[in-house]
């Protein structure tokens, strides 16, 4: 094991991490805390690896506002040996701790290029109109680059999340909510639960309440199957990958809804076909959307016949969900907090 394999292995974990870079923040802080504090033995993980969530989160919460949701387990995994495992870290350790801080400072440039990457592509929405606006182009700014391939699922969630909320809004959809009135005995029986619940009494027999949709939150993919779900019935999981049987086959199971949508990159005839004679599916798989319809939907939306209608708030929607989903970086509070820790004082091809 040479401090090039070490080095590669940071590498790694920083290509592989989303934007926010929680992992390799975490391993910064160890190497920062093994750098000032002393009181951490890194070939020791039990005197840092739940500590060092803490070291992380106190980063992560200054600079992004938000920390991971993983689970521990998947957190941990960040000290596996196919990623920075102790033997590793001894050797960054050494070398950080030979040069200053030097594999810290590496580790956040890297932060800081990822979030200028991150911001230059997030403009587009914000610069552009409904006339200029295409989501082709939006999307491409995101596979183009390689370091924000990884948030390339959240992009798609929200660009699908923009068009159908602002579709089902404009069509001011409305659901009915009653219960039979020939099971009134059971409605008196739990009158407290009905109120407090569902929102039906004696006097209030049935409601109406607009249509929605929701996203189901900011998570970690790993953690979670289901991507949106409507108030009128439906479940929808998102996937930039083309359909294959494999991939529906797991949504489907992994997801209990009587109602599923599908939106894919691309599916073949074959593959929609074989889904929907497959017994039990048919009823359960609403419809297979690809990125060739969303194209298709939000050319009319953006251009077409109720463009002022709809354009303008799908964009607004975006720029929304954006700014929930990937935190802007205070540039200024990070520069401040790289120069204290004395990272500016190291060449700029510092670590080669």
């Amino acid at each position: 094991m040479t401090i090039i394999t070490a080095k590669e292995a940071i590498d790694k974990i920083i290509k592989k991490a989303r934007v926010h870079l929680y992992k390799p923040i975490q391993i910064a802080e160890i190497l920062y805390r093994d750098r000032t504090q002393k009181d951490i033995v890194l070939n020791d993980l039990a005197t840092y690896r739940t500590a060092s969530r803490k070291w992380r989160d106190i980063i992560c919460l200054q600079f992004l506002g938000r920390t991971s949701t993983s689970s521990a387990r998947y957190q941990d995994d960040l000290f596996n040996k196919n990623a920075i495992p102790p033997n590793i870290l001894i050797l960054l350790g050494k070398e950080n701790r030979n040069k200053n801080g030097i594999v810290e400072a590496y580790i956040y440039q890297c932060f800081l290029e990822r979030f200028s990457q991150l911001s230059s592509a997030l403009n587009y929405s914000k610069q552009h109109t409904t006339e200029h606006f295409k989501l082709t182009e939006f999307i491409n700014l995101f596979w183009e680059e390689p370091g924000l391939k990884r948030s390339i699922d959240k992009i798609y969630e929200i660009v699908v999340y923009s068009l159908f909320s602002a579709i089902i809004e404009a069509l001011e959809l409305k659901i009915e909510v009653s219960f039979n009135p020939n099971q009134k005995s059971i409605l008196t029986e739990f009158d407290d639960f009905t109120k407090q619940i569902i929102g039906l009494d004696s006097n209030t027999p049935s409601f109406l309440t607009s249509a929605k949709i929701y996203r189901v939150g900011i998570t970690n993919a790993a953690d979670r199957g289901l991507d949106m779900w409507a108030n009128f019935g439906l479940a929808i999981q998102i996937k930039h990958l083309s359909l294959s049987e494999d991939l529906a086959s797991n949504i489907v199971s992994s997801i209990t809804a009587d109602r599923i949508v599908i939106v894919c990159k691309k599916a073949e005839e074959k593959v929609i076909t074989s889904l929907l004679n497959q017994l039990g599916w048919k009823s359960r798989i609403q419809a297979i959307v690809t990125e060739d319809d969303l194209i298709h939907w939000y050319e009319k939306a953006m251009r077409g016949k109720h463009k002022k209608l709809l354009g303008n708030k799908i964009i607004n929607s975006i720029n929304n969900e954006i700014q929930l989903e990937f935190p802007a970086t205070k540039h200024q509070e990070f520069m401040e907090f790289y120069q204290q820790r004395n990272y500016h004082k190291l060449s700029d091809n510092f670590w080669i």
